[in-house]
């Protein structure tokens, strides 16, 4: 077997034990199909997910049941305005040793864990808030002087309320820069309500088994960055981000339009890793463009600032991005 039939058995293996953990994670989380696909390109991509959507539509059930099914340490951590970092990171504690001298010890707090569920994080202060997302970024926290590393794979889910924000601190736009993708969790159809209720209120209940370990996912996250990029979609991937860009010669007239500011270069590059899960999914050894648009939405929503003219005609990020993918030609580029 040559280097490329290896790759290919390798791809294959990655979409078997895709399709394996998402099929287990569906037999707890029904409906949600497009959710599932972007939270588990998120992970396997080493980035995090910012959800969005009202209570009781499974949000923190669909985090458990991702950790339940990857054998992997879950915690969930209620954001509140008096919640504070050493409530996150842990504390400098007082031990006495068994010959009865005193020192000092840490006690880790919720944050050391594999998967985080930080439920409502616009409900805590900045301060609170920047000591998730630095350890979001940098996979570990300083405490007295001393560096701990934080468990791998590390997924943080945060999760905010659209309806309520009195006596919330929205997340400035550099932090809500460090989420790989910002997903917007929908109602339920009415055939997907009959199926919760069979799940729910009925004597049968279902649980997912462990069917993966993290290392798997790093082995599959390590994988995914072979993907090739040919030079020609690459630039188009550039294209479609600096057409996010108002004052860039090449940007889209909804984005002149509407738009105060564009997304970053960490916007393309995870624009770019989520097309490489995304085309080893649909069965292909290189991105095409086509894998760039279906992330595209996902990936650059949150990254999209809109002004005053574009929040006043109600115009979403949403809109602005289905101009862009609808406007951007495909050759573009010509990066001035």
């Amino acid at each position: 077997m040559n280097i490329d039939d290896q790759l290919k058995q390798q791809l294959d293996d990655f979409r078997r034990d895709f399709h394996l953990l998402k099929s287990e994670i569906s037999k707890v989380i029904v409906g949600q199909n497009e959710i599932l696909d972007d939270m588990l390109i998120s992970l396997i991509a080493g980035g995090h997910v910012l959800l969005e959507g009202v209570p009781g539509l499974g949000k923190t059930l669909t985090v458990r049941t991702l950790a339940d099914a990857l054998h992997l340490e879950f915690h969930r951590i209620q954001f509140t305005p008096d919640l504070m970092p050493a409530d996150l990171i842990g504390t400098q504690v007082i031990v006495e040793s068994a010959d009865g001298r005193k020192g000092f010890e840490f006690q880790r707090g919720p944050l050391f864990a594999n998967v985080l569920l930080a439920d409502e994080i616009n409900r805590a202060t900045p301060k609170t808030q920047s000591a998730l997302l630095e350890a979001m970024q940098e996979h570990s926290v300083t405490v007295a002087g001393t560096t701990h590393r934080l468990a791998e794979p590390f997924f943080v889910m945060a999760t905010q309320n659209p309806l309520e924000m009195e006596g919330t601190y929205p997340l400035p736009e550099a932090q809500l820069d460090r989420f790989f993708c910002k997903l917007l969790v929908k109602y339920p159809s009415v055939h997907d309500l009959e199926s919760i209720l069979d799940r729910t209120t009925e004597s049968l209940q279902t649980q997912a088994q462990a069917v993966m370990t993290g290392e798997r996912i790093l082995e599959m996250s390590a994988l995914s960055r072979l993907i090739p990029i040919a030079a020609d979609v690459r630039r188009y991937g550039i294209a479609m981000v600096v057409a996010t860009h108002p004052d860039h010669e090449l940007a889209a007239e909804s984005t002149k339009k509407y738009v105060r500011y564009g997304a970053s270069p960490r916007g393309l590059q995870s624009l770019i890793l989520g097309a490489k899960i995304r085309a080893i999914l649909d069965n292909r050894y290189h991105v095409a463009r086509e894998d760039l648009r279906e992330m595209a939405t996902p990936v650059l929503r949150h990254r999209l600032i809109l002004n005053f003219e574009g929040q006043a005609e109600g115009i979403s990020a949403d809109d602005v991005i289905s101009k862009i993918i609808a406007d951007v030609a495909e050759d573009s580029l010509a990066v001035a």
